[in-house]
């Protein structure tokens, strides 16, 4: 589940990811068995999204995402997007948290129609994040902005060093890990076309 936020960012995020789904699956005029089935999600956790009753995981939340046809960022906005859309840094919410220290933030998404996303992630000290595989030509690039970052694609580890930038297919596992004693910090950002979630 998503915590550890200021109550009223829980609700924010909570409530527009209960009003998108709604409508989404309506739209597609899916009964909340048929989503939940094809999300990989149980009827109980659909019921309880779509009525804000609960604050969906990452995972959760990419699943639903999959299944609808958006991406996060799509799952979690509030109105039609404009043709310029700034989001302050106090708006962009906190959608995975580790160990303290360790969290992912969502900056900004659009999918207009190919999925894209800038994350701002921070690991602590022998933080291990595992993702999972996105659509086929998807891809991900980053920047390390603190630290060293350890990054893993199809078994293989690759370090990152601060100021150096990186970009690898992501339509297969990867993880994020900071095997250092100091803080590892990157922007990220997701490219997958027609895609319909990130991490």
């Amino acid at each position: 589940m998503v915590d550890e936020h200021p109550a009223s960012d829980l609700s924010a995020v909570t409530q527009a990811v209960a009003v998108n789904v709604r409508e989404q699956r309506k739209r597609l005029t899916w009964t909340l068995d048929t989503l939940a089935s094809r999300a990989g999600l149980s009827k109980g956790i659909v019921v309880q999204v779509e009525q804000a009753r609960a604050n969906p995981s990452l995972a959760t939340l990419s699943k639903l995402g999959e299944a609808l046809g958006l991406s996060v960022s799509d799952l979690i906005a509030v109105g039609e997007a404009p043709a310029v859309r700034i989001v302050e840094s106090a708006n962009a919410p906190v959608l995975w948290q580790g160990k303290p220290g360790s969290e992912a933030r969502l900056l900004i998404g659009s999918h207009t129609p190919d999925l894209l996303e800038m994350w701002e992630w921070s690991l602590a000290s022998g933080e291990q994040y595992e993702g999972r595989a996105h659509g086929p030509e998807s891809r991900e690039l980053i920047t390390v902005t603190a630290g060293e970052l350890t990054l893993t694609v199809s078994g293989r580890d690759h370090l990152v060093q601060v100021g150096d930038s990186v970009s690898y297919e992501a339509d297969r596992p990867h993880a994020f890990g900071n095997r250092s004693s100091e803080i590892v910090m990157f922007v990220l950002v997701v490219v997958d076309p027609g895609g319909a979630g990130a991490h």
